[in-house]
């Protein structure tokens, strides 16, 4: 595995490539002042500074970069000297975060080629390596050529040593390296291809593409939280419909949500569901992670309610025995947060309860809930989706919410209560006193 990445990084470093200030067209004035003040605090403490990574890719495309990441030589221990505000983390491979307010500038020493002392697991993926190099090396480290073009604060060129230009010019994405020992290095690199290519509307290159079907089951490797992670950077950056279907072309969706998978042709509730998410995130509002995971889980809930209930269980306990089985099951593909996981349950208990409508005391107490509007929104997507058995309640729940007050008192009043039965008891007799 060595030696071809050896082999590969000397083609690369052949290519090298210096992109001058007037040909790359990257403006100081377009990027953060703190990933500046870092870079220049670097520079004139004598260490090489970089920008490098997708800030210098998405600026490159005209496009805002969120973050801004910077690669040196000086090692983590030296960036803290210089920075008080900085902090240490990581255990695959030790980073440098400096903190501005809630603005966190990623610092990482260039690292080296893999050795015997990097750990790995028996699937080939990398758990530990914290040996550092060169840049030149750095290079090979990169997943995508199109992450791996470096910003140098000394002369303010960017240096492109594996054809990045070039590929950001064809808009494709091509892994460094051969791809199928990189994805074995770190599977989740598959996901990231399906994520960069939908964000950016690029095409998977076809030796990068091949393999990940072949591989995705490598996945299953990956710690539950980690899953969560990507989860969240896939479906919650607007780009949720897009990378959907790449997931599934690429069957990835599957590796994420298994129970999902046999619900995801032409399936409508997903498709209005990740159009919804992308809509809100364009308007810049807010997203909740729990309400895409409610929506990929509710058929495989629903399917397994049904099969309790075959097995005898009542439609009350097997509802929400089949909730504990669902969520559990997909804990243990993807840990999600408590408190996500709360507000998936929330959603779902209360969709028996919108369609009862049973009482005018019970509709007021759930319109009062905080979690009420994550619940009917659901409820309106499945209308919308076809699911004829909430059609009706639907349309009576987005009536009642466009309503005033006083209409919705007379909506609430035009409920029939259901009649309460009461079971006659007999009144139980003081036992006589036996005469003394």
């Amino acid at each position: 595995m060595i030696s071809k990445l050896l082999g590969w990084f000397k083609i690369g470093a052949a290519q090298r490539k210096i992109v001058t200030r007037a040909e790359h067209g990257i403006s100081r004035q377009d990027i953060s002042k703190h990933a500046l003040k870092v870079l220049y605090r670097l520079h004139n403490a004598g260490y090489s500074a970089y920008l490098v990574g997708g800030c210098i890719r998405d600026l490159m495309l005209g496009k805002h970069p969120k973050d801004f990441d910077i690669a040196t030589n000086a090692s983590p221990e030296q960036v803290q000297d210089l920075f008080s505000n900085c902090r240490l983390i990581g255990r695959r491979f030790r980073l440098a975060h400096v903190h501005f307010g809630r603005e966190i500038i990623e610092v990482a020493t260039f690292r080296a080629e893999h050795s015997a002392t990097t750990l790995q697991s028996e699937h080939g993926m990398i758990l530990r390596h914290n040996e550092y190099g060169t840049i030149e090396e750095d290079v090979v480290r990169r997943d995508f050529t199109v992450n791996a073009l470096y910003y140098n604060i000394a002369d303010f060129t960017v240096v492109d040593y594996v054809n990045g230009m070039r590929d950001m010019e064809k808009r494709q994405l091509v892994l460094i390296g051969d791809p199928e020992l990189r994805y074995k290095e770190d599977p989740v690199r598959m996901l990231r291809a399906i994520r960069f290519a939908a964000k950016l509307n690029f095409k998977i290159h076809a030796k990068t593409a091949k393999p990940i079907r072949m591989h995705s089951e490598l996945l299953g490797n990956i710690p539950a939280a980690r899953l969560f992670e990507e989860y969240l950077k896939l479906f919650l950056s607007g780009h949720a419909a897009d990378t959907y279907k790449m997931m599934c072309e690429y069957h990835l969706f599957e590796r994420l949500f298994p129970r999902s998978a046999k619900f995801v042709p032409h399936n409508k509730l997903y498709e209005l569901a990740l159009k919804n998410t992308d809509s809100r995130y364009a308007q810049d509002k807010s997203i909740a992670p729990s309400f895409l995971l409610a929506i990929f889980l509710w058929q495989p809930l629903l399917e397994k309610t049904k099969q309790l209930m075959e097995d005898g269980t009542s439609e009350f306990l097997a509802y929400h025995n089949a909730i504990d089985r669902v969520l559990g099951e997909q804990q243990k593909v993807m840990s999600v947060p408590r408190r996500f996981a709360s507000m998936i349950r929330d959603v779902w208990e209360l969709q028996p309860r919108l369609e009862r409508k049973r009482s005018a005391r019970q509709i007021a107490q759930m319109f009062a809930l905080a979690k009420f509007r994550a619940a009917y929104d659901f409820l309106l997507l499945r209308a919308e989706s076809g699911e004829e058995a909430v059609q009706e309640t639907a349309d009576w729940w987005r009536e009642y919410v466009d309503s005033n007050d006083e209409q919705r008192e007379a909506m609430s009043a035009a409920i029939k209560e259901p009649k309460r039965k009461f079971k006659k008891t007999r009144s139980k007799s003081k036992p006589k006193q036996q005469p003394a």
